[in-house]
This record gives C-alpha cells, sequence and structure tokens, in this order.
C-alpha cells in the first residue's frame, strides 16, 4: 500500500495565531502535493518557551478535547481534505498539570485521541521538567484511513524501548514531532557530532523494528527570553525506511513541506528477511524495568 506523508519543518513566530495561520498554509500546500498523513513540529503553536522556567508561560497551554479552537480548525481541515493531521499541542491538563501532548486527527475529522510525552528532559535552555508532568497514557498506535501510526515526541527519540513498544503495537509509521538543536557556542565543537548521534540513532530504530521514521524539526533560531545565548535548531526533519536509508531530507536553515511517498508493503519484506521480533528473547529482558543492574 502506497502513502504519502509529510513534515512541515518551520520558522515560528511570538503569535498564536500567526503561527496557526503559517501551518494551515503548510498544510494546504501538503494537500497540494497529494499528502495524506501531515505532521506538525513540537509545540507548533509558540516559540520554544523551555529554555527559561517562567511562572508565566504556563498560560500558553490549552485544554485538549474536541471543543478545542485549535482542534476544531485542524479537525475541519482534515475532514475537508480527507488528510491525518498529527499536531504538537501544550496541554493544560487541569490546574497544575501540563503535559508536552500530540493530537491526531483521522481523514474524516475524527478527535482520534493524543499520546503524552513520555522522556521529559532537563538540560540546560530545555527546562522542559518545569513545565511538563510525564505521559502517564503509555505508547500509542492510531488506526488511521491511511497507516497504523505512532507519536512519540522529541526527547522520546533517544530511547528505544519507547519504539519498540510502539511497533510491537502495530504501528507502521512513527512519527517525532521535535525540537531540537545547537547552543550557538557549542555547535563549532560539538555541533557535527550532535546531529549525528540523533540521526543515526533514529535510523537505527526504523531497522530495529523495520518500521518507517518520520522526524519533523523546527528550523531558524529562537532567542532566549532571558537574553541567554539561544537555540539554533537544526532543521533537517527527515523520512527513513525500515532499512534505515533516509528517503528524503529537510535543509538545515528552510523552512520547508517535505512530502515523500513511502511503500507500506516494505515492512513485510523487511520483516520475512530480517525476522527481529521472530527472534526476541523475551524471557530474557525482565532486567530492562530496572534502573540500574548491580
Amino acid at each position: 500500500m502506497q502513502v504519502n506523508i509529510a513534515l512541515l519543518q518551520m520558522k515560528v513566530e511570538n503569535s498564536k495565531e500567526k503561527n496557526l495561520e503559517k501551518t494551515i498554509s503548510m498544510i494546504e500546500e501538503a494537500v497540494k502535493n497529494d499528502a495524506q498523513i501531515i505532521c506538525t513540529q513540537e509545540l507548533f503553536l509558540t516559540p520554544y518557551f523551555c529554555q527559561v522556567e517562567d511562572w508565566d508561560y504556563f498560560d500558553l497551554a490549552e485544554e485538549i478535547n474536541e471543543d478545542n479552537k485549535t482542534i476544531r480548525i485542524l479537525s475541519d481541515i482534515a475532514k475537508d481534505k480527507k488528510v491525518v493531521i498529527i499536531a504538537s499541542l501544550f496541554e493544560k491538563r487541569a490546574k497544575g498539570l501540563y503535559h508536552n501532548t500530540a493530537v491526531v486527527l483521522d481523514a474524516d475529522g475524527t478527535f482520534l485521541g493524543i499520546y503524552r510525552k513520555m522522556h521529559i528532559p532537563d538540560d540546560p535552555h530545555f527546562y522542559e521538567k518545569f513545565y511538563f508532568a510525564p505521559g502517564d497514557l503509555g505508547y500509542k498506535v492510531f488506526k488511521t484511513k491511511y497507516a497504523n501510526i505512532g507519536t512519540l515526541i522529541c526527547w522520546d527519540q533517544w530511547y528505544p524501548e519507547a519504539i519498540r513498544l510502539t511497533a510491537l503495537k502495530g504501528a507502521e509509521i512513527v512519527f517525532y514531532p521535535t525540537a531540537i538543536g545547537w547552543l550557538p557556542s557549542e555547535r563549532e565543537e560539538y555541533g557535527k557530532s550532535q546531529y549525528t548521534a540523533w540521526e543515526t540513532v533514529q535510523r537505527g530504530h526504523a531497522v530495529a523494528n523495520g518500521c518507517y521514521v518520520a522526524v519533523a524539526n523546527r528550523v531558524g533560531f529562537e532567542p532566549s527570553p532571558d537574553g541567554n545565548e539561544g537555540i539554533e535548531f537544526w532543521g533537517q526533519s527527515f523520512i527513513a525506511n525500515p532499512y534505515g536509508e533516509i528517503i528524503k531530507k529537510a535543509s538545515v536553515d528552510k523552512e520547508e513541506v517535505l512530502v515523500q511517498n513511502i511503500d507500506l508493503s516494505l515492512i513485510e519484506e523487511f520483516r520475512k528477511v530480517w525476522p527481529f521480533f521472530r527472534d526476541r528473547r523475551i524471557d530474557s529482558y525482565g532486567d530492562i524495568t530496572k534502573r540500574w543492574i548491580d
């Protein structure tokens, strides 16, 4: 089965309304290029506010339900254009409880559900633990009109356990809305190594699980709200097939709508030849749930 997937790589402004307008425009461009499943970058409505710890930024969060204005707009587009949309939002679950959340809308506009980011980083300029509680819905697979898809988010992409469990639930394509980049002071010394590690681990996930991996990253420089050095998001959104080959990749510095046709039948072909799931020694993995093995 053939399906066309699209990744939206964009620069953001300070206005949620303008970012939504730009995203809608990019969705329309993707539709013109026959996209059927479309994924936004992480937290596409706002600048990456996690560069600092500031209580005021909790006001950016939204309650996630079918009556949410953003979701209604995207749901109407999904229904009208007959496309699946994956949208990454800042969720207000309750007073004082927030998540980094992906919403999945089917091609008839149906709200299929949400995935809450499970792994939450706390690095310099990526202070996400201040804002987000870890996800508590487990790893999710959504049966859409065009494919069974999994959604993981950014920091999740470093953890083989996350995509393994998602693939074991039947995901054919795993989408990663992402916000990752260089600190300007580190780019010259560490930039190439950091990028290579990021790309390599995800290509490895595609191979180990015999599925497609699709990563939608931010692009452009975003200054830090406290006047610190900011983050230079490295773009380079990409799609990898089950062999770990990058079949489509965006630029390092430009906004792009990345559209690529993929062949889902390749998944079964790959898994027959390299039956990693068959040969798993599930009887030997009990210790994987321990924090450390002494």
